[in-house]
C-alpha cells in the first residue's frame, strides 16, 4: 500500500500512524509551488492525502484532476493526524476498493 502526501513542510507523526494501517510506501510533495511535480507525480500510488492548509491553489487542482483521470481515492485533511484518520474514516467505500482497511475507533 502506497500514498503520496501533497502539503506540509514536515509530516510529524503521520507516516508512523499511516504504517500502523497497513501503509508502506508514503511518498511527499510540499505543496508550496505548483514546479514541484515537473519531475512527475508518481503513479504507482494507492491513494492520496491533500493537506488542504499547507498546499498551493495550483498545484492542488493538477493532483485533483490527476487523481480523477486515474481513479486515485483523495482524502482532503488538516495537517494533524487526527484530522486525517477522520477523513480517511468519512472515505471508508473507496479506499476498500485500494485495500486498506481504516478501523472505526
Amino acid at each position: 500500500m502506497s500514498v503520496l502526501i501533497v502539503g506540509g513542510d514536515r509530516l510529524g507523526s503521520i507516516p508512523k500512524e499511516l504504517d500502523k494501517l497497513g501503509v508502506n510506501e508514503v511518498k511527499h510533495l510540499t505543496g508550496r509551488s505548483g514546479q514541484k511535480i515537473r519531475d512527475g507525480i508518481p503513479e504507482t500510488m494507492d491513494f492520496i492525502i491533500m493537506l488542504c492548509d499547507f498546499v498551493n491553489h495550483n498545484l492542488a487542482y493538477k493532483i485533483k484532476n490527476f487523481a480523477e483521470n486515474r481513479g486515485i481515492p483523495v482524502v482532503y485533511a488538516k495537517r494533524s493526524w487526527s484530522s486525517i484518520y477522520q477523513k480517511m474514516k468519512g472515505c471508508q467505500q473507496q479506499l476498500k476498493k485500494v485495500g486498506l482497511e481504516v478501523p472505526l475507533n
